[in-house]
């Protein structure tokens, strides 16, 4: 790698870097994986913490200014199970194939999943196994995240695209809340006596 292109990768790295600062790891994340989607790039399998340093073809260690600290990768479909929180079968069958076909390592990579994989990962993801492992993918497509690739495989739609990578993202709180955030009032009701 000649000295002139090590440079230009230095400097894109920081006005990536700069560009990303000013915005939360739920919205870098979002952006991230855009850029790669948009340029037609896989996202690693094993995403490594942003570098603090760049070693140029010379050996030199060149530090990369604001480039942030500690932020978290997914580096397996637990974790990524555990920072989604999915809360059903369908759901977690979403996560399932999000996972193989962004985050899985290179040789489990696929564009669609079958039975074999619900019962897989979602023992690897520690997450319960349903009832009736045959009819999860099935219920999942009639839930509007997958349709239908070839006899007994799904593909992840843009719904359930949406739903792993944007939906899932904010943490879920106990007790029902109202689509503005605000717990719900329950529906007791009082006795008005009307007067004369």
């Amino acid at each position: 790698m000649s000295e002139q292109k090590a440079d230009q990768e230095l400097e894109a790295i920081q006005q990536i870097i700069k560009a990303l600062e000013g915005l939360d790891d739920t919205a870098r994340s979002r952006v991230i994986s855009y850029v790669f989607q948009r340029l037609g790039l896989g996202m690693p399998a094993q995403t490594i913490a942003t570098p603090t340093v760049f070693q140029s073809p010379g050996g030199t260690m060149l530090p990369l200014q604001g480039a942030p600290a500690g932020t978290s990768h997914i580096t397996d479909i637990r974790s990524l199970k555990e920072s989604k929180a999915p809360k059903s079968d369908g759901e977690m069958a979403a996560l399932v194939a999000y996972y193989l076909k962004h985050h899985a390592p290179p040789e489990e990579r696929k564009d669609s999943i079958q039975r074999e994989d619900i019962e897989k990962y979602f023992t690897q993801a520690n997450f319960p196994l349903p009832k009736r492992p045959e009819f999860t993918l099935p219920n999942a497509k009639n839930a509007g995240y997958f349709d239908v690739a070839e006899k007994g495989f799904y593909k992840l739609n843009p719904v359930g695209h949406n739903l792993i990578a944007h939906g899932l993202s904010e943490p879920r709180t106990s007790g029902s809340r109202s689509k503005n955030g605000a717990k719900k009032k329950s529906n007791s009701k009082k006795t008005v006596r009307k007067t004369k």
